[in-house]
């Protein structure tokens, strides 16, 4: 396993207020979201007893998956792959069938969660740490660490941003991938905070707003 520690002297970068666009939800049966995920077409949001996805032109919901989700969640372009407490479950999202299960490497305090270069990328809430894992077993094979409580993960055009939220603020942040240090930031406004990161490959992020419920989305830098 390699281990990338953050140069606290690199750990600014750019900072700019995020733009926040539009929110969602929320969602009938629940009051939290603990990760999103976007399939290309619609956005999933980890709601704790189901997974639902909705549209994000009309922020209705076309379908829900009655499954654990306690954290962060992802999409390889075929299936999804959400956490559930001590585990990553991967998932048909047609039918909602559990495929597979391989351990989540905090083993219960895992947050945010992406798909990239064939494999799952896990922040760990309170280690400050994101893993590059090994889907077939869950092996780590990569360490990058933060500076701050990590609460989201998202891959965009081969760049590797992190949500974070500390001490009562959030922010987005672009990170350089073999060493953790912060290039820019997006502050988050008061009182939201992160929980779980997707980028939409295009102008957006779409983030988890933790125990308010919602979904928001926020502009991404170009």
């Amino acid at each position: 396993m390699n281990t990338q520690a953050l140069d606290p002297a690199m750990a600014a970068g750019k900072v700019r207020s995020a733009e926040v666009i539009r929110e969602y939800g929320p969602f009938a049966g629940s009051d939290t979201v603990n990760g999103v995920s976007f399939d290309g077409h619609n956005v999933w949001a980890a709601t704790g007893v189901a997974l639902v996805a909705f549209d994000p032109g009309s922020g209705e919901p076309v379908r829900s998956l009655a499954l654990p989700c306690d954290a962060g969640t992802a999409f390889d372009g075929t299936y999804l792959w959400q956490i559930a407490e001590a585990r990553i479950d991967k998932i048909d999202p047609r039918s909602g069938e559990v495929l597979a299960t391989i351990p989540a490497p905090g083993g219960g305090t895992d947050s945010g969660m992406a798909w990239a270069e064939g494999s799952l990328w896990v922040g760990q809430y309170r280690q400050r740490k994101i893993h590059q894992i090994d889907p077939a077993d869950g092996a780590i094979l990569r360490t990058i660490e933060s500076d701050r409580f990590v609460t989201g993960v998202s891959w965009v055009d081969g760049e590797l941003w992190h949500a974070t939220g500390e001490a009562g603020q959030s922010d987005i942040r672009r990170v350089q991938p073999d060493t953790g240090a912060v290039l820019e930031r997006l502050q988050m406004p008061d009182g939201i905070s992160v929980s779980g990161l997707e980028g939409d490959g295009g102008e957006l992020f779409y983030c988890g707003g933790g125990n308010d419920g919602r979904v928001y989305a926020v502009k991404r830098p170009r």
